[in-house]
């Protein structure tokens, strides 16, 4: 993989892609998957009913890898994923399990301890029909963890360096599309059970931010590009069909469409000028901390989220105020995960690696 370039001021326009898409993910979950999962929830007077913030928060993860993998040692930028991944991941989980039997809703899943440490070791995938989900919305971290380690490998391998990287990705995007059929025609266990603990499906994704990466860098031509956007808008739309009520697959057209331009977006974002003279100075700030938070709003809003639209339902509120409640809900509970848990255990492990890589470092001397 080529070597990125080192040490820019972030946009801020990259802030606000992130801040948009959390945001995104919580109106999909708050006003469409709360009614969906829980049918006692009256239906809401406004809904997002498109799943796309999830999918561009993958697009955008994929690009920052090509960003940072070049600085520093691959281990040292592998490490630093997982440090920035799993404390939180963790406390996340274990937070949503303390508070849902805490705060049980009658009629609703009630986890126990064995629920947790199979949500710890992330199983949903491999066998959904066994292990349970303490929260959905974490379906995305086993496919970051697995993304960053193939990084790391491309990274040091021969596949990932010159135009072989190039293959890998057309390799990466298009098996996908070619074996969709099979996992579309209720395949083996153990060929379902491989794909979707694999993320097949999401591979595009993964890909459409390397290759964006690619072309803002200018190490891919536009057709080229155009060619692999496109091939990844394909993919997520074999992606988005789902059994109808009929018994026949039906797609997601709207989901479709709003990757679609959301991947645009994000590569205007990547090649194009910063935001910085559209975005009101007054508002930079909030935009910040609202995306450096985004992760702990993603990995603690939608359970608990849920229970507070319940809560505030049960109370009378109108639907308008269970969504907000459930959006502040999300953000509170994602700046305290951030403050107390992912930034402090982040610097930590990033410094217990710095002195155990010095201690091992040879040092030379002269005679």
């Amino acid at each position: 993989m080529v070597i990125p370039e080192k040490g820019s001021r972030r946009k801020i326009s990259w802030d606000v892609v992130r801040a948009g898409c959390v945001t995104l993910v919580m109106l999909y979950h708050s006003t469409t998957v709360s009614v969906e999962f829980h049918p006692e929830i009256e239906p809401r007077t406004f809904t997002f009913p498109w799943q796309v913030g999830a999918s561009m928060l993958l697009v955008v993860s994929a690009y920052f890898a090509c960003v940072t993998i070049g600085r520093g040692t691959v281990l040292r930028y592998w490490w630093g994923r997982l440090a920035r991944l799993l404390p939180a991941f963790v406390a996340g989980s274990v937070l949503i399990f303390l508070l849902t039997r805490a705060f049980h809703v009658e009629g609703w899943y009630l986890p126990d301890v064995r629920d947790l440490v199979e949500h710890l070791l992330m199983l949903w995938h491999w066998k959904p029909r066994e292990f349970e989900f303490l929260d959905v919305a974490h379906w995305t971290v086993p496919l970051q963890l697995m993304g960053f380690t193939a990084a790391a490998l491309l990274y040091r391998s021969r596949l990932g360096r010159g135009n072989r990287i190039v293959g890998v990705l057309w390799f990466a995007l298009l098996l996908p599309i070619a074996q969709w059929p099979i996992r579309a025609s209720d395949p083996p266990e153990f060929y379902r059970m491989l794909a979707d603990g694999l993320g097949v499906h999401r591979w595009h994704l993964f890909v459409a931010g390397v290759v964006i990466w690619l072309w803002s860098a200018r190490r891919l031509r536009t057709p080229h590009f155009a060619a692999f956007l496109g091939s990844a808008m394909f993919a997520q739309w074999l992606h988005s069909f789902e059994v109808g009520p009929s018994g026949t697959l039906t797609p997601d057209l709207g989901s479709s469409a709003c990757v679609a331009l959301g991947l645009c977006l994000i590569a205007l974002v990547a090649r194009g000028p910063d935001w910085d003279a559209v975005i009101p100075a007054a508002a930079r700030r909030p935009v910040q901390w609202y995306a450096g938070i985004s992760y702990g709003v993603y990995l603690t809003h939608q359970s608990l989220g849920h229970m507070v639209v319940r809560g505030l339902q049960d109370l009378g509120m109108p639907s308008s105020l269970q969504t907000a409640g459930m959006l502040a809900t999300g953000v509170l509970l994602g700046w305290g995960l951030t403050r107390v848990v992912e930034q402090p255990a982040h610097r930590y492990l990033m410094r217990a690696y710095d002195r155990f890589a010095t201690e091992r470092r040879p040092v030379s001397g002269g005679v």
